[in-house]
């Protein structure tokens, strides 16, 4: 039987540590070894680690001093035993059923990665609605079907579309071989791992089951004010153009149209800054902007953004100061009425 490895990375998650684990520990899969990865907590994540392991005899901790979530990974891949992986997030839960699941499908269709949906969740009894439905089903018939790709086809209808997580997939070790997260990233390194592990890929398969809970954290990465680590989704992707376009040069608009989008997103961030910090901070508005100047064919990468980007990438392309003013009025008039309609309401 296949052994499945799943590392699990942590930071200072002494709260929602041991209720991820159960989620995985539960699973109806023998063959497997979950590596818990300590990335220098400070809480009581040690003790929980320890615990842990005193009950189950298929946990082992590895121990690091902060050195972020790509070397935390990393670290796992170099320890994992499985024939197959699997990246949980420690503040996140498989529902009952997936690890099998994702096996069977990787198996019958013969693919080295096989993934699922995900379904968000924020409180606890949103989490148990989810986790008492019913499993994963034996066969995956109607809108939860896998579609396999071959790589070239995961790049277009996947990764240039959204699906760039590590997560909620279970990869053949031999995919991954020595293929790396690029470390002192933290945001975009999933996305830049799956595009280096193309030219590896035979095919995958995807289907649409939300086997994955992702919990909607407050203080999670994608939810915190502006620090210049938010420049990396957009360097993520200058990165991955560069390997997408070696590949497939048909694709330059696509992967331009990413960048365009992480340049807006950081925009936004910088927007929600003080006036103080935004002044302080005035050197990214310049660098987003001319990321945007530096796309030559921008109108070719319009039919690929999201709706009202477009609109968007325009005005900051012109008014970059503007965009940012607008932006944050805009925001801030949005959570002043929300505010003003709490204080009124009975």
């Amino acid at each position: 039987m296949d052994q499945i490895s799943v590392i699990v990375p942590v930071h200072n998650g002494a709260s929602y540590l041991e209720e991820c684990i159960d989620s995985i520990l539960a699973q109806d899969y023998e063959a497997l070894e979950v590596l818990i990865v300590n990335d220098g907590s400070t809480d009581d994540t040690a003790g929980v680690c320890e615990r842990l392991c005193g009950q189950y005899a298929c946990l082992r901790v590895i121990t690091l001093p902060d050195l972020g979530v790509s070397v935390a990974r990393n670290r796992g891949l170099e320890q994992a035993e499985g024939d197959y992986i699997m990246f949980v997030d420690a503040d996140d839960r498989l529902r009952p059923g997936v690890l099998a699941g994702l096996h069977r499908l990787a198996v019958q269709t013969d693919s080295d990665m096989a993934g699922c949906g995900f379904a968000a969740w924020g409180t606890s009894e949103e989490w148990e609605r989810l986790r008492t439905e019913k499993e994963m089903p034996q066969e995956l018939t109607g809108a939860y079907a896998g579609k396999i790709y071959n790589g070239d086809c995961y790049l277009e209808e996947n990764i240039l579309r959204g699906n760039t997580r590590c997560w909620s997939k279970l990869y053949r070790r031999e995919l991954i071989g020595q293929v790396r997260f690029r470390e002192g990233l933290t945001i975009g390194e999933d996305m830049l791992f799956l595009v280096e592990l193309l030219p590896r890929m035979r095919q995958a398969v995807e289907t649409a089951y939300p086997g994955y809970g992702y919990y909607q954290n407050p203080v999670g990465a994608m939810q915190r004010p502006f620090t210049p680590a938010y420049m990396d989704q957009i360097y993520c992707w200058e990165m991955a153009r560069e390997l997408i376009v070696k590949r497939e040069p048909s694709l330059a608009a696509q992967a331009d149209a990413q960048i365009m989008v992480g340049v807006m997103l950081t925009a936004g961030k910088l927007a929600l800054l003080s006036g103080k910090e935004c002044r302080k901070a005035k050197e990214y508005v310049r660098v987003c902007h001319r990321k945007i100047k530096g796309i030559a064919d921008k109108k070719a990468c319009y039919p690929y953004l999201p709706a009202g980007y477009g609109m968007k990438v325009r005005l900051f392309g012109c008014l970059p100061r503007l965009y940012v003013w607008m932006y944050h009025c805009g925001k801030s008039s949005v959570k002043n009425a929300k505010s003003t309609s709490k204080d009124v309401s009975p």
